[in-house]
């Protein structure tokens, strides 16, 4: 792999300013990423406990070479009584959106998940007015299942989503 393609890594001690910035700054995150202040050091707690990674889910960065691009993230879904599916997200830097490295970060994570889980589905949750994570959602492989209303709250007000899933055999395809 050469130093100019995305590949994905756990996160090191270095990598937790860039992930607050993604998290806690409103400049940062965009206009579908700022979700208000929250607790400053719980992702410092985090890392401190597992790395941020264990059994529920966990965070990894997306990097090109030694740049940060920023992080994909995912979390257990329970799905039925014995079943669950990963729900995944990602944050990239301000400075590198549009340019596709959060498509493939995505796409990147799901080959992750379905290569090292059982999992059969992975899913992501995006707002109806977010037609950059729309796309790349569409382009990482996933399909467009249908309108969550009122679910997610931001911004003083709930929010339609929409639900995206990629099954473990259309990767395959």
């Amino acid at each position: 792999m050469g130093d100019d393609e995305l590949r994905l890594r756990p996160v090191n001690r270095d990598d937790l300013a860039v992930i607050e910035r993604l998290t806690g700054d409103p400049e940062a995150t965009g206009e579908h990423g700022w979700l208000g202040w929250s607790e400053q050091w719980r992702y410092r707690r985090r890392w401190e406990e597992n790395g941020m990674l264990d059994d529920d889910g966990g965070v990894l960065m997306a990097v090109r070479g030694d740049e940060r691009l920023g992080f994909v993230s995912w979390r257990r879904q329970p799905t039925a009584r014995t079943s669950y599916c990963w729900n995944i997200g990602v944050a990239m830097r301000p400075e590198v959106r549009g340019l596709g490295y959060g498509t493939e970060a995505q796409r990147s994570l799901v080959r992750y998940l379905f290569a090292h889980t059982q999992v059969n589905r992975i899913e992501a949750i995006t707002e109806v007015t977010n037609a950059a994570e729309q796309w790349a959602l569409q382009k990482a492989g996933f399909t467009r299942e249908g309108v969550l209303r009122g679910y997610a709250f931001r911004d003083g007000a709930w929010r339609d989503v929409l639900v995206y899933s990629v099954l473990r055999h259309e990767l395959e395809a």
